[in-house]
């Protein structure tokens, strides 16, 4: 199962066609996705009903919002890929490295990316939406928990995140759209293998990221047994499971968002999202490289 969030409507996306769930659930469901989170085993047993029909046709790209645009809690995951942490010259975490974006911080996965300095940076992640409410849910009940999976991007300015003496990974990775989400939320049941997942970013012409969930230092349900054990999570809450290598930062020289890219990132299954780069105050785009790279 598929749904998106369509010119702020709770939409059902199937293979031909998509349906307006307010509508063709006769008010039973209303029309903003957040909301379908906390009656999710009851939207979902509503959506393998038989004789749903279709009410619309697809909606233009443009018109795709955030999956879960209300959640009440955002957790991000560091150097979970064992590829990155190598890049990074860290060595690979004990225990799930935790932060948080900001809710502001979330957009659709068509948002323009506003530079905030010379040092942002693109991180490609699979996403985790929480669909039943967890409560130190153990590793193998985790999947059961899981509403589904999207695409998102920790869009981060690195100068912001690791100025002074004690980093600001939320702060650095919370400007306005440096959380794109999308463009669909899909089941964990519609994957192959969900713990096997392969996601590709790309700036302008450029495969900057090329990786599989299956390389998390830590697996999904790892991350749920980890984080309820100590937090709950809530219907819709999102989990950022961690970037794989081939970010800017890891890069020799480093290379960061510039002034006109173009950020594509690819999760199979799910498809991709395209965000714009823009930098609103002309700072940054006539810097030189060599400049870019030194910060």
């Amino acid at each position: 199962m598929r749904i998106a969030n369509h010119d702020g409507r709770l939409t059902l996306v199937r293979r031909d066609d998509t349906v307006d769930v307010a509508t063709a659930s006769d008010g039973r469901f209303d029309s903003a996705i957040e909301h379908v989170f906390d009656r999710w085993d009851e939207f979902v047993d509503w959506c393998r009903s038989d004789g749903l029909t279709a009410t619309g046709s697809t909606r233009p790209a443009g018109s795709i919002g955030p999956v879960s645009p209300r959640p009440r809690q955002i957790f991000g995951v560091g150097l979970n890929y064992v590829d990155h942490a190598r890049e990074a010259g860290s060595p690979l975490p004990t225990v799930p490295l935790l932060f948080t974006k900001f809710a502001s911080a979330l957009a659709g996965p068509h948002a323009v990316v506003e530079l905030s300095g010379p040092s942002v940076d693109w991180e490609v992640e699979l996403v985790v939406v929480v669909g039943r409410r967890c409560d130190g849910v153990s590793r193998d009940r985790a999947w059961d928990h899981v509403a589904g999976l999207t695409i998102g991007q920790d869009i981060s300015d690195r100068d912001v995140q690791l100025e002074g003496a004690t980093p600001q990974y939320s702060f650095g990775k919370s400007f306005a759209n440096f959380a794109p989400i999308g463009p669909a939320l899909v089941t964990p049941d519609e994957f192959p293998d969900p713990d096997a997942v392969a996601l590709e970013c790309w700036v302008d012409d450029e495969r900057v990221q090329n990786g599989t969930s299956a390389n998390l230092v830590f697996s999904v349900p790892q991350l749920v047994e980890y984080i309820s054990a100590r937090v709950v999570l809530e219907p819709g809450d999102l989990i950022f499971t961690g970037t794989p290598a081939g970010v800017g930062l890891g890069r020799t020289p480093r290379r960061y968002l510039r002034d006109g890219e173009t950020i594509v990132s690819r999760i199979d299954g799910i498809g991709e999202m395209t965000n714009r780069v823009v930098d609103p105050a002309g700072a940054v785009t006539d810097l030189p490289a060599d400049a870019v790279a030194a910060r």
